[in-house]
């Protein structure tokens, strides 16, 4: 099991193991990924995307990470 980052605070509720739990779309598996997305509207995945784009970008600023 991977481990539970909250890092982009997108919360999606899930089933695992018999047990609901709320988790960030990090956290998701690619899997759960994929089925919490799949009759998501277009606007919606859009939004995601801007937000995601813009965690990642604070998550990078904040530890100064760079792509080189």
């Amino acid at each position: 099991m991977m481990l539970e980052r909250n890092l982009d605070g997108i919360y999606f509720r899930i089933k695992r193991d018999d047990k609901w739990m709320n988790l960030c779309f990090t956290d998701l598996t690619e899997e759960e990924r994929e089925k919490v997305l799949k009759d998501k509207s277009q606007d919606f995945v859009l939004q995601l995307a801007l937000a995601m784009a813009k965690r990642l970008r604070e998550v990078g600023d904040q530890l100064g990470l760079q792509c080189k």
